[in-house]
């Protein structure tokens, strides 16, 4: 995808190519698509699907930002973000419950523990 967003035509589509590859590998190891990882590759796919279109190119700048951040310090924004939709919590969105998520260093395994912390 940085390739793409510094001008070289083919990026878009080996980054497009390599989280399908990725999704359908996931898929393979037995994920269902309601789990928070195939999720997240799902989103991913469709954000940089998204991006393709001119007017919402920016979202590639704000995926590289995410990707960064993952690689650099086990941070995913995506992840969660997505950890806070309906079907993904048993609790009450609320402003407090937004900020503990985002704000939470990394934590291992899933950011849903984020989200269930706060049951108890």
């Amino acid at each position: 995808m940085a390739m793409g967003l510094a001008g070289w035509g083919p990026g878009y589509a080996i980054a497009l190519g390599t989280t399908a590859v990725h999704g359908i590998h996931y898929l393979a190891r037995g994920h269902r698509p309601s789990t928070l990882p195939m999720q997240v590759r799902i989103a991913y796919l469709g954000i940089l699907a998204l991006g393709l279109w001119p007017p919402l190119s920016l979202l590639h700048w704000m995926q590289l930002a995410g990707t960064s951040a993952l690689l650099a310090f086990d941070y995913c924004p995506l992840a969660r973000t997505l950890s806070l939709m309906p079907w993904n919590r048993r609790v009450p969105l609320t402003g407090r419950l937004v900020l503990r998520v985002l704000l939470a260093p990394p934590v291992r395994g899933s950011a849903l523990a984020l989200v269930n912390a706060a049951q108890q």
